[in-house]
């Protein structure tokens, strides 16, 4: 393990501890979870590794090998406003822990990630490996709810970026070989079990060669834009609507928005039109995973890809290339923009038997339009995994 030997040549000793976080995917329910939506995901088989081991001052002391500069703060003195450097979501992690269990120990640790940043919630992945470190120093337990919490507080009021629970909830609760369906409107979920008939499968993770930043997107206006929609729909209709950031679609029924829809400005109703169709594609999503039908479940994958261009409206040139490519790909079930959808991957579930030849031919039409892109593009080629393993 690379972190463990970087850990080694750094500190020079064996790193007392090792802790793992899976990367995830969510091929259909995107961009519903801050709005109270249901979702399906799936952990992956790699992620983030984290080496490390105690310091007794409260020191926390950790360096990325995706990035240049080492970090460092104390347990009861982490600054309160974000750093503007890599380790901004850790700092607000050790704050959101710290208000629930008091800190005493700190760490020194080494973090390193299998994949290119950029669509596979690596920065979920992150802030859960390094809380559940700070946990096993300072001998805390925390439910698999806290830990989904208190990696969503880390990046929602420290970082500023206005996500759900999606990506943590993906790293908490998947396990191999099995679906997550999860609906946030009362953070329910099940976890689907591959059907015995159903068709092989693996994913193919398709890297831009573009990483990404969320707190530097789009991405926080679009949940401004879909609130707004929700805020509008509440008013027309004569439902109470209190305060704008308490808001969320999920809250308004779909009869009320077919209703006050052409009232609503372009760009509010495109983003209620994704929201309610990718809620349906979510719901439908599961009962055809439930039944084995794998084909349907990558059709409504590819329309989820298709609503985010155009309702949504992310998508850089690179990743709307990829989707395109993917779409007449034989062999591809389906697939669409992982993560937000600005910059990063794509992600396809793909029929293992065309592997060698999916990654031919998106790589040669990919690279064919963006010759740029060479020695940056990559394809990954992985697994369902179980999430994060909590003490």
């Amino acid at each position: 393990m690379i972190a463990a030997e970087k850990f080694q040549e750094v500190y020079k000793k064996e790193p007392p501890y090792t802790a793992f976080t899976p990367y995830r995917v969510c091929p259909i329910g995107a961009h519903v979870d801050h709005q109270l939506g249901p979702v399906t995901g799936f952990a992956l088989d790699k992620g983030i590794h984290i080496a490390y081991g105690p310091k007794e001052n409260g020191v926390v002391e950790i360096q990325s090998l995706q990035f240049d500069k080492r970090a460092q703060w104390h347990v009861e003195a982490t600054p309160k406003t974000k750093q503007d450097d890599w380790a901004d979501h850790l700092r607000g992690a050790t704050i959101a822990l710290n208000k629930r269990y008091p800190l005493r120990r700190g760490l020194c640790a080494v973090i390193a990630g299998e994949l290119p940043i950029g669509g596979l919630s690596s920065s979920a992945a992150v802030i859960i490996t390094y809380i559940s470190a700070l946990c096993k120093i300072n001998g805390i337990s925390l439910t698999p709810q806290e830990m989904v919490d208190i990696s969503q507080e880390a990046e929602l009021k420290y970082v500023g970026v206005s996500v759900g629970k999606l990506d943590q909830s993906c790293e908490v609760y998947c396990r191999k070989d099995h679906l997550l369906f999860m609906d946030f409107w009362d953070d329910s979920y099940e976890l689907i079990p591959n059907h015995p008939d159903m068709k092989p499968f693996k994913f193919a993770i398709f890297f831009s060669g573009m990483e990404r930043s969320l707190a530097g997107s789009a991405y926080n206006m679009r949940v401004d834009e879909v609130k707004s929609a929700a805020y509008a729909l509440k008013a027309f209709a004569g439902m109470p609507y209190g305060k704008f950031n308490e808001t969320v679609l999920g809250h308004v029924p779909y009869e009320t928005f077919l209703e006050h829809k052409h009232r609503l400005p372009d760009n509010w109703r495109k983003r209620a039109e994704h929201w309610y169709g990718e809620t349906q594609r979510a719901r439908l999503g599961a009962e055809a995973w439930r039944k084995g039908d794998i084909e349907a479940y990558g059709k409504l994958c590819f329309e989820s890809g298709w609503s985010s261009i155009h309702n949504w409206e992310t998508g850089s040139p690179e990743l709307i290339k990829l989707y395109e490519i993917m779409t007449r790909t034989p062999g591809i079930y389906g697939g669409r923009f992982s993560g937000a959808g600005f910059k990063g991957c794509c992600m396809a579930l793909i029929d293992p038997a065309y592997e060698e030849s999916i990654t031919e031919q998106v790589t040669r039409e990919y690279l064919a339009a963006f010759p740029n892109m060479e020695g940056k593009y990559s394809v990954h080629i992985c697994e369902s995994a179980d999430g994060v393993k909590l003490d």
